[in-house]
């Protein structure tokens, strides 16, 4: 479930947009932004501390702490509602597009009197918002996607590591029942999907009875949609359907198996048993002549009567699977387990909030070989980085290699990639990090040529060991760069760079399919967090999972690599551009 701190942090962040809106004072704003950043990112639970306790999170001031403690206390901070009155309806619903900011929404209102969606779209299929300052053709079509991606949003799907947070919670609930002799989710959240529609929950038992009762008492459980004896749904208090089905144990492999899909491979596989003489169902696979069941205890035993191999879920697609199965080429995916490292971080010395020594410790705690810091360049310049602050935060780096269970921490940077692929610091500063990252972090709206050009540019930089969150999506709220990726990955594989699977989840970038395509040139990938935070650290798995998705195995990926093997990959003699 939403912990209270990402309650808290989005009030905040809403509190910082309204101060904006209204033309407030930017460093109020801003002072809003970092501390709801800082207590999203806050490792213990804020609702358990006091106004003293919130003082001491970074960028938690007073009047800050008060506004949390009212909120924790009542639902409510006066001083939000104040500001939501403050503000027309119709601004406020303008901003929730995105794509759209505060300041926009605001002159869409105040010069063309548009106060809806609907307004807004009548006011771009009449070209009224060209006459504006600050618009055009390009500002309507950024406009038009952003309305589209809020749309799909509000169909129901959310994003995957929300939906896990639910579902384990679910999972750990129901296993604790008496009787229960398997318990797990299943669908598109098993399969790693990045945004989830609703979750399938699944139980083994003999008796179903109890498993209903106590799923439709729990806390969390909103509304209860359908109560029977074989499945049960609800809603949960955010808005998220949930199904649960009770399986008879020895049928467990076949339920799990029906109820993961996806729906393309399940008809795959059931035409596969038609040919084999066999019927299947989620009650197990069954003679089709004397409809004597053959087996369904175990998905293995499903997939093993038709020639297969066992089939990663991350892989039930219909992309390939069957046939890579029957000719044994079913790649070892990529696990967790593999991964050594984490190559893409940052501290508070720029936006994140957990400090150095935090963020190292988090990591050794993780088992990690080596832990790379990678805060940002003087570009971003609302960070405010100098040589001065980076040489010194070198120094305690250095000071920190292994000195938490031997792992090695590793000194980098995430540059930004300029609007004409420049970087931010020259070549002989660049030689002193251990890595580099470069990312795109403004100007999304270049036209292809420009964007592409742009990141093959830094791919030909011998510094450049890792292109960070490549198509700069954020899911449901910012679309992809419009580059030409195709000739970005060769480009990555002719120069030896790296294509990160940024594990945040609401990034997860490069997404299954653009890995697919890329693995197709030669890339090599890095999977990493991009932590602003420790809490951030174990969005690993959801990085992984989407690796899986896109048929990664080790040697696909950097950071399973032996350190001596990175720091090759890291440091080559001279890279072809």
């Amino acid at each position: 479930m939403a912990r209270p701190n990402e309650e808290v942090e989005a009030l905040l962040q809403e509190y910082a947009d309204l101060v904006a809106i209204t033309g407030g004072d930017a460093f109020k704003a801003r002072a809003y932004e970092k501390a709801a950043r800082a207590i999203g990112g806050h490792p213990a639970d804020v609702s358990q501390l006091d106004a003293k306790g919130l003082r001491d999170i970074p960028n938690v001031g007073k009047s800050i702490a008060d506004k949390v403690v009212e909120y924790l206390s009542t639902g409510r901070v006066t001083a939000v509602e104040e500001a939501r009155a403050a503000i027309p309806a119709g601004v406020r619903e303008l901003i929730t597009i995105p794509t759209l900011g505060p300041k926009k929404a605001m002159t869409l209102y105040e010069e063309l009197h548009v106060s809806s969606v609907e307004e807004l779209l009548d006011a771009i299929h009449g070209e009224r918002l060209r006459d504006l300052k600050g618009f055009g053709e390009k500002t309507e079509a950024n406009i038009l996607h952003g309305i589209a991606l809020m749309q799909k949003a509000g169909s129901g799907r959310i994003l995957l590591g929300a939906a896990t947070d639910v579902a384990e919670q679910i999972v750990a609930d129901l296993s604790g029942v008496e009787g229960c002799e398997g318990c797990t989710y299943a669908g598109s959240l098993r399969r790693m999907r990045e945004t989830i529609g609703d979750i399938d929950v699944l139980v083994a038992a003999d008796r179903s009875a109890p498993f209903m009762e106590a799923f439709a008492a729990l806390p969390y459980a909103a509304e209860i949609i359908a109560h029977g004896q074989k499945k049960t749904s609800l809603r949960t208090t955010k808005g998220l359907q949930v199904d649960l089905r009770v399986l008879p144990p020895d049928s467990w492999g076949a339920g799990l198996l029906y109820f993961t899909g996806s729906k393309a491979h399940n008809i795959r596989i059931r035409e596969m048993a038609i040919r084999h003489g066999y019927k299947l169902s989620e009650y197990g696979l069954f003679h089709a002549k004397s409809g004597k069941k053959a087996v369904s205890e175990t998905e293995e035993d499903i997939y093993a009567k038709l020639d297969l191999p066992w089939i990663p879920p991350t892989l039930r697609e219909d992309r390939g699977e069957i046939a890579a199965g029957l000719k044994g080429e079913l790649p070892e995916l990529i696990e967790e387990g593999d991964v050594r490292g984490d190559l893409h971080t940052h501290t508070d010395l720029t936006d994140g909030v957990s400090r150095l020594e935090e963020m190292v410790a988090a990591a050794a705690e993780r088992d990690y070989a080596y832990f790379a810091i990678t805060d940002h360049a003087p570009n971003l310049y609302m960070q405010r980085m100098t040589d001065e602050k980076i040489l010194a935060q070198r120094e305690r780096v250095r000071a920190l290699d292994g000195k938490h269970r031997r792992m090695h921490v590793l000194h980098g940077t995430e540059l930004n990639i300029g609007p004409e692929g420049d970087l931010d610091w020259p070549d002989d500063f660049l030689a002193g990090f251990d890595l580099c990252v470069a990312s795109v972090h403004s100007h999304f709206h270049q036209t292809r040529e420009e964007l592409t050009r742009r990141l093959v540019r830094a791919c030909e930089n011998p510094h450049v060991s890792i292109i960070g969150h490549p198509t700069t999506r954020q899911i449901g709220k910012r679309p992809p760069i419009d580059a030409d990726f195709d000739e970005v990955f060769a480009a990555c594989a002719r120069t030896g760079t790296a294509l990160e699977i940024n594990s945040h989840p609401e990034r997860l970038d490069l997404g299954d399919e653009d890995i697919l395509r890329a693995k197709r040139y030669g890339v090599k990938f890095a999977v990493n967090t991009d932590a602003h935070s420790v809490t951030h650290l174990p969005y690993m798995r959801y990085g992984v999972g989407t690796a899986q998705r896109g048929w990664l195995t080790k040697d696909d990926v950097i950071n399973t690599w032996p350190l001596q093997r990175l720091r090759r990959f890291l440091r080559p003699p001279r890279r072809s551009s």
